[in-house]
């Protein structure tokens, strides 16, 4: 075999191992991965530790435990300040996440590397700069995103939301709200949409959005967490958890913004909550 023959066969080798790396290895390595029984252990935990999965029909049961096998094989979790993350920790966390994107693609997490926990609130220093003036404070956080893939949590407030189905509050669904709405570029609060969808959002979350925020200009308390008129971006991420905490109240509340977010999550959770457990 000739030299030149040798080059040709090996760059057309390279070239296909290239092209099924870039375009097919996820996509074989996630099929392979779904190839293995999910445990028993594992489902007991998801049982207790995420309380709206036993409201699930069985078909989105098996989707939420197919999303978690994945998310636990491709996402690296980190303990911070000593902590230590075990499965417990991780299938709660990943249990929660994952009920974003239920019936969504799974292909919405695949910017998301890493998670940290934290074992309880946690100190974050911050800069702000004013012109010539630059300012420092201590913030303490429950929870952040970042369009770097990241996501941190306060083991503490996870554990909340773990145990209480209708809590008005709930950490990991608020932060991975936050990474759906990094995936066109910036958290603006519109996570990617188009055509009449896009419009029917706008037109509906500004509006919404505008009404919580003079409700409390004049002093108004909202049913809403009011950390939601901090910015479009907060607000998208505290209607996500009303969306699955207390969908009833939210659609009777405000039943155009219940509309939008059952159609972006292609859910609709009031029907869950009025089903008797499935086991």
């Amino acid at each position: 075999m000739s030299a030149a023959l040798v080059f040709a066969v090996v760059a057309v080798a390279l070239i296909a191992a290239a092209v099924f790396f870039l375009f097919f290895y996820r996509t074989w390595r996630r099929e392979r991965e779904l190839k293995e029984p999910f445990p028993k252990i594992w489902r007991r935990q998801l049982e207790s530790r995420v309380p709206l999965y036993r409201k699930l029909p069985g078909h989105l049961k098996q989707a939420l435990e197919q999303r978690v096998q994945l998310f636990l094989a491709e996402k690296d979790f980190y303990g911070c300040d000593g902590f230590d993350v075990d499965d417990t920790v991780k299938l709660t966390i990943a249990g929660h996440a994952c009920l974003l994107v239920l019936a969504r693609s799974y292909s919405d997490f695949d910017d998301i590397r890493s998670i940290l926990v934290y074992p309880d609130a946690y100190r974050v220093r911050h800069i702000e700069s004013d012109g010539m003036v630059v300012s420092e404070s201590n913030e303490i956080r429950a929870g952040e995103a970042s369009s770097r893939g990241q996501v941190v949590l306060a083991w503490k407030e996870c554990e909340q939301a773990a145990g209480n189905l209708h809590s008005s509050h709930n950490v990991i669904l608020h932060e991975f709200a936050h990474q759906l709405d990094y995936l066109d570029g910036t958290a603006d609060g519109a996570p990617p949409l188009g055509g009449e969808q896009a419009r029917h959002w706008q037109h509906t979350m500004t509006e919404a959005y505008q009404d919580l925020r003079h409700s409390l200009e004049h002093h108004h308390k909202p049913w809403l967490d009011p950390y939601g008129a901090t910015e479009p971006a907060e607000f998208f991420a505290v209607l996500t958890e009303a969306f699955f905490q207390q969908p009833d109240h939210l659609k009777k509340e405000q039943p155009e913004v219940y509309m939008a977010l059952r159609g972006y999550y292609r859910l609709d959770p009031v029907n869950f909550l009025e089903q008797p457990e499935t086991r």
